[in-house]
């Protein structure tokens, strides 16, 4: 995905996110990875880091993040 296309954002059950305030800081917070991404790219890659490693190790290190949050269960009735 390009930094340039914004994702749909879905709940768990593929509802799409449709609070505006919601996606709001959604995408401030993407940016701001994205932003931190390339810095760490780019710094480590001046060090002479190999940039398809840096990517590993990113990739390795998302894939590692969990949150104590659980997505809610939609209440029936």
């Amino acid at each position: 995905m390009s930094a340039k296309q914004a994702p749909k954002w879905l709940a768990p059950d593929g509802s799409p996110v449709s609070c505006v305030e919601k996606l709001k800081v959604l995408e401030e917070n993407l940016a701001e990875f994205r932003t931190l991404a390339l810095e760490l790219l780019e710094d480590a890659v001046l060090m002479g880091c190999d940039p398809e490693l840096v990517r590993g190790v990113l990739k390795d290190e998302v894939d590692g993040v969990d949150t104590h949050f659980r997505p809610a269960v939609p209440k029936k009735g």
